[in-house]
């Protein structure tokens, strides 16, 4: 599609991209939001909780059992066994509600690689490396409930997804065209004859060698309506296109599900005192 019809569109949703970008930007290390809701609800609707003697028989069959009788090892307190006896139940129903049992090496292509929280996603293309890093903290989001005058237990709970805010740098050489994108808070229309896009630009830089703060950028926002619309293009030539974005969305939810499941275990292991 021609950057003209996009542009287009663009002017038409201009309000999606000043509130849904804008408003949201603060820097390249833009401070994370916090999640308003439980994590019960990813396996509220499709999960069935542990009965008593399960999660009992499941938390006696530690080794290293202390001398009280209790099974557990250094757990004395009330407090601790409450916690270690609901982080057992919920890591299974977490694991049973788990999509992604074994996380892909690859994203359409591009190599994945992964330290705690952080992923980079990596692709060379021809004399330049594109790589798309984002951080999985503070990334979960699930969409509205089912309608808002049924009851608790009737209400259908939509899957919780990850959309992180991300970075993709364009390297050629010792010189970076950095791009910090998110995505757009308003679900896209349903008109045949606009382009729709999943997530825009909320700043661009041009830096060479390591970025820092002393480094211009331009928030998205203020960009000239045909410029962004180039820039979108640009982007969508080197593969970060919507279909890309939809992919990284789905990898980052399987990634940041497994990560909050590690998370559990180790609380788990440390109230036991298993280290």
């Amino acid at each position: 599609m021609s950057g003209l019809v996009r542009s287009a569109h663009r002017v038409v949703q201009g309000c999606v991209k000043n509130t849904g970008i804008a408003s949201a930007l603060v820097s390249r290390a833009q401070a994370p939001v916090k999640r308003d809701f439980t994590r019960g609800i990813w396996h509220m609707s499709c999960s069935k909780r542990m009965d008593g003697p399960v999660v009992t028989s499941l938390l006696h069959n530690h080794s290293n059992t202390c001398s009280c009788g209790c099974g557990l090892k250094a757990l004395h307190t009330k407090g601790e066994r409450e916690l270690v006896e609901f982080l057992t139940e919920e890591i299974v129903a977490e694991r049973k509600a788990q999509k992604l049992k074994t996380l892909p090496t690859e994203v359409d292509g591009f190599k994945v690689s992964g330290t705690g929280a952080e992923v980079l996603l990596s692709k060379a293309l021809k004399d330049e490396v594109i790589n798309v890093t984002f951080n999985v903290n503070h990334t979960v989001d699930s969409d509205d409930f089912g309608e808002g005058d049924a009851q608790p237990e009737k209400q259908e709970f939509s899957e919780m997804r990850s959309k992180p805010q991300f970075e993709v740098d364009i390297v050629r050489g010792d010189t970076t065209l950095g791009f910090t994108c998110s995505f757009l808070q308003d679900p896209p229309t349903s008109n045949a004859d606009e382009y729709n896009d999943i997530f825009g630009i909320d700043e661009v830089t041009l830096y060479k060698g390591e970025w820092n703060d002393k480094v211009y950028a331009v928030a998205g926002d203020v960009l000239d309506g045909y410029l962004y619309d180039l820039l979108m293009n640009l982007l969508e030539e080197k593969e970060i296109s919507n279909e890309f974005v939809q992919k990284l969305s789905d990898f980052s939810t399987g990634y940041e599900h497994a990560a909050y499941i590690n998370l559990l275990e180790g609380i788990s292991k440390f109230t036991i005192g298993k280290q």
